[in-house]
């Protein structure tokens, strides 16, 4: 059993196709995303990533969601307890960036349920910078109408991927009541096996 200090959830929301998968897999795996045939998301998936910041051991479950809208009533639920969020868009898609102030972010305003909770925005796919159609200011803007952190990243060459992530979790770490929520996991983990030890203790004691 891999021990951890916190535990966090994270959730990648935005349009079908802006590269929520690929973001999240380039930063599991430090691999190439493009070099593994990846499937549309249906409905959810999630993966798990341990890392260290600040001297401790994080466990970050990610959520990555789909952008059809569809599925709207089944990502709803998965707001909950989310320590952080990411909304993706394409920076070579306007639509994609039109959509998160429409759509994403309205959704999130309904249904997040800790005020407290850090988001951040990212614009995906800046390695087709020719192709631009939302320009670097505009994605500012729009990150500090709603109070988010701000990347321009690139799966495809990994380029800004892993800082997006980390100053996240940096970001959690500061906000104290993120941060109890995050340990009440790892709380309840040691109370569990304290429990385990008691009663085979007891049992050791009787026999």
């Amino acid at each position: 059993m891999i021990n951890y200090d916190y535990s966090f959830k994270v959730l990648l929301i935005g349009d079908s196709g802006v590269g929520k998968s690929s973001l999240l897999l380039s930063f599991i795996s430090n691999c190439h995303p493009f070099s593994q045939d990846l499937s549309p998301t249906i409905g959810v998936d999630f993966k798990i990533k341990l890392l260290t910041t600040a001297g401790k051991t994080l466990k970050l479950t990610i959520w990555d969601t789909a952008g059809q809208e569809r599925f709207g009533t089944l990502t709803s639920s998965y707001y909950r307890g989310a320590h952080g969020i990411i909304l993706v868009y394409d920076v070579t898609r306007r639509e994609t960036f039109t959509n998160l102030s429409n759509t994403w972010t309205k959704e999130l305003q309904r249904y997040s349920t800790d005020p407290d909770c850090v988001k951040i925005l990212v614009g995906n796919k800046v390695d087709r910078d020719s192709e631009r159609a939302v320009s670097r200011e505009e994605g500012i803007a729009l990150a500090r109408e709603h109070k988010c952190l701000f990347f321009e990243c690139s799966a495809k060459t990994q380029a800004n991927v892993k800082q997006c992530f980390k100053e996240l979790t940096v970001k959690i770490m500061e906000v104290p009541s993120l941060l109890e929520k995050g340990s009440m996991p790892v709380k309840n983990q040691i109370s569990k096996r304290k429990q385990v030890y008691e009663a085979h203790r007891k049992d050791s004691c009787c026999s």
